[in-house]
């Protein structure tokens, strides 16, 4: 159990309570979030601790801690098992061993629909025990999902219209994609992307890995000269987490409550990611920075060279004890579950 929720059945125990009275006092827990207040995940993160709150009538609430005040983005794993938050945003990529189940859904899979990748990730992590159980031995619990959607690419003093042109670049890439562009040539550099802009501004980066909607929150427009739209994947394995003790000493309709909370979180952060996916191209656009959209053919190569890391996973999946083809299939078959939802029904907010 972490010391804020310690602290949080203390204070009531010490009012006169007992532990039956425990399970409906207000209980404040702390979440921990490295990125800004602002943007389409602030505002989906927003709506999640809304949800919560309503859910439990008011019983359940959380502080979030903005911009790394409790720890930095590749900190997030272990902060949160050891109880440094009550809960976090994890991204995976930052933790390839203990995020390698999540991991799944950072492969390039042909999947660049923000939507249909989050309710594929979404379903999996809930439906398989295996990794259910994988996390439970990290003391974590899997709350919800975002995306970064769709991997772009932006770009100072240079531009890349073609693969050719990443050799040589200083790149800001992770996971599959970055090693990807390494295949191709490029330089990578180990940094967050909260410091691309710095690293853009003063020439440590070239180009950085990004998405749309990142972009227009860390306001990277004014250091970037193009941005190349890759619509190749997405990097996906970026969720709710919570530190399993705390969420065991949680009566069960709370429990509950932040498991619903978390599975609409992939609607409404869909929502907003698709709305300000635009809004950024557009402010881009504004700032003076060059889109470009990658020619068939050449993502075609991009495809091709990263079919090397799916085999790559699957063998670590395996190793982990973990059955790395039967998830990916798994998954495949999620996704076109999802699609088929989407081409037949729409988006969930088009349908009135």
């Amino acid at each position: 159990m972490t010391r804020f929720l310690k602290a949080a059945l203390a204070s009531t125990i010490l009012a006169g309570a007992t532990l039956g009275s425990i399970a409906h006092a207000e209980t404040t827990l702390f979440f921990g979030e490295a990125g800004p207040n602002r943007g389409a995940r602030a505002e989906a993160l927003n709506w999640f601790v809304d949800d919560v709150k309503t859910r439990t009538d008011g019983e359940l609430s959380f502080d979030v801690q903005w911009g790394g005040a409790l720890f930095k983005a590749n900190a997030a794993a272990q902060a949160v098992a050891d109880g440094v938050a009550d809960a976090g945003t994890i991204i995976g990529v930052y933790f390839p061993q203990e995020m390698l189940a999540y991991g799944i859904a950072d492969l390039p899979v042909q999947n660049p629909d923000p939507w249909v990748g989050m309710k594929a990730t979404d379903e999996l992590m809930r439906s398989s025990d295996a990794i259910k159980a994988n996390l439970a031995d990290q003391n974590l619990v899997y709350l919800g999902t975002y995306t970064t959607s769709a991997v772009h690419i932006g770009c100072k003093g240079t531009a890349i219209r073609t693969v050719e042109d990443i050799e040589g670049l200083k790149v800001r890439g992770v996971g599959a994609y970055g090693k990807t562009f390494a295949d191709f040539g490029a330089n990578l550099v180990n940094m967050s992307i909260y410091d691309a802009y710095q690293g853009l501004d003063s020439g440590l980066l070239d180009c950085s890995q990004g998405y749309s909607y990142a972009v227009g929150a860390l306001n990277q427009q004014e250091v970037m000269d193009s941005y190349t739209m890759l619509n190749w994947g997405q990097v996906g394995a970026m969720g709710i987490f919570m530190n399993k003790d705390t969420y065991d000493a949680l009566p069960e309709d709370q429990q509950q409550a932040l498991m619903e909370a978390g599975k609409g979180l992939s609607d409404e952060f869909g929502r907003l990611v698709s709305a300000d996916n635009d809004a950024a191209v557009e402010k881009m656009r504004e700032a003076g920075v060059e889109i470009i959209e990658l020619p068939e053919e050449e993502r075609a190569k991009l495809v091709e060279k990263g079919n090397t890391y799916l085999e790559e996973w699957k063998a670590q999946a395996d190793a982990a004890g973990l059955d790395g083809t039967a998830l990916l299939d798994e998954y495949r078959g999620l996704i076109e579950k999802y699609q088929g939802i989407r081409d037949d029904e729409g988006y969930p907010w088009e349908r009135g």
